[in-house]
């Protein structure tokens, strides 16, 4: 193993004593809590999801202060799931972060052993192949969930892809299968054939997540963003004709311009 400085941390019991808090904390609502006591590893499943995307909300915001928060909640609940799966016997939280250290240790070659991974891509590629025996998947893509977020879901097959060395070469490349994919989707379109043109716009939406992957952009992330500028610019439209007595169903489309292109100033 090469020899790694160990991060200088002032607080390191500090922070071992609060994990235990918690751990103790879980142990009393459990035994004592009528809803704690009550939850399944089922039952809290949507909580965690809600929890999660309370975070990226969070994230988005650029809102430290609530990351802190969101963190904390996220934290119960992992600390929840372990001591359910203790009560069965099943595992504990020693099981859990020990897992995932040995995890680490082993999907990082470049830095426990003597395997060589100067730059982001090969350590990436590195983690796909290392990943793929351990999970014993029969094909390359077989790790990805069945329930992601379709977009999501698109990022992560393009990178389990590129992996093992399925990719373009250029974004060059990719932009102009972006510019084929506009073309098939718009013959399509106005053609009439709705399903020949729903599948084609899949396919542009896959190319344009691909090109977005060789910008260095983050698609999802970019698509919230710009969910939340119109959300914003709406609700100004709406707040600001208001002031001054409109309906907004009742404005022509001009009319409604005026406010957002004031919106988008601000």
């Amino acid at each position: 193993m090469k020899e790694v400085q160990k991060y200088p941390d002032a607080r390191r019991e500090e922070k071992l004593q609060a994990f235990d808090r918690l751990l103790t904390i879980m142990d009393q609502l459990r035994n004592l809590c009528p809803w704690d006591k009550k939850q399944t590893i089922e039952s809290i499943r949507h909580l965690t999801i809600e929890e999660t995307f309370e975070l990226s909300d969070a994230i988005l915001e650029n809102d430290l202060e609530e990351i802190r928060k969101e963190l904390g909640d996220i934290m119960l609940h992992m600390v929840f799931y372990a001591r359910m799966a203790d009560e069965q016997k099943a595992f504990d939280m020693a099981d859990v972060l020990n897992g995932i250290s040995d995890k680490l240790i082993n999907r990082h070659p470049h830095i426990y052993s003597d395997v060589e991974a100067n730059d982001e891509q090969a350590v990436k590629e590195n983690w796909e192949k290392i990943k793929l025996k351990e999970k014993g998947n029969k094909t390359v893509l077989g790790g990805v969930p069945n329930s992601l977020p379709a977009l999501i879901k698109s990022i992560r097959i393009q990178e389990k892809a590129r992996g093992v060395g399925f990719d373009w070469d250029k974004k060059e490349q990719v932009w102009g299968k972006v510019e084929e994919e506009i073309q098939e989707f718009k013959t399509e379109e106005e053609a009439g054939n709705k399903e020949k043109a729903t599948e084609e716009f899949g396919d542009l939406m896959f190319s344009l997540i691909n090109y977005a992957r060789f910008a260095g952009i983050n698609p999802e992330e970019a698509l919230e963003k710009t969910n939340k500028k119109f959300i914003k610019r709406f609700n100004y439209l709406e707040s600001e004709s208001k002031k001054e007595g409109k309906q907004i169903s009742e404005m022509s489309l001009e009319e409604m311009d005026v406010y957002w292109e004031k919106a988008k100033k601000l």
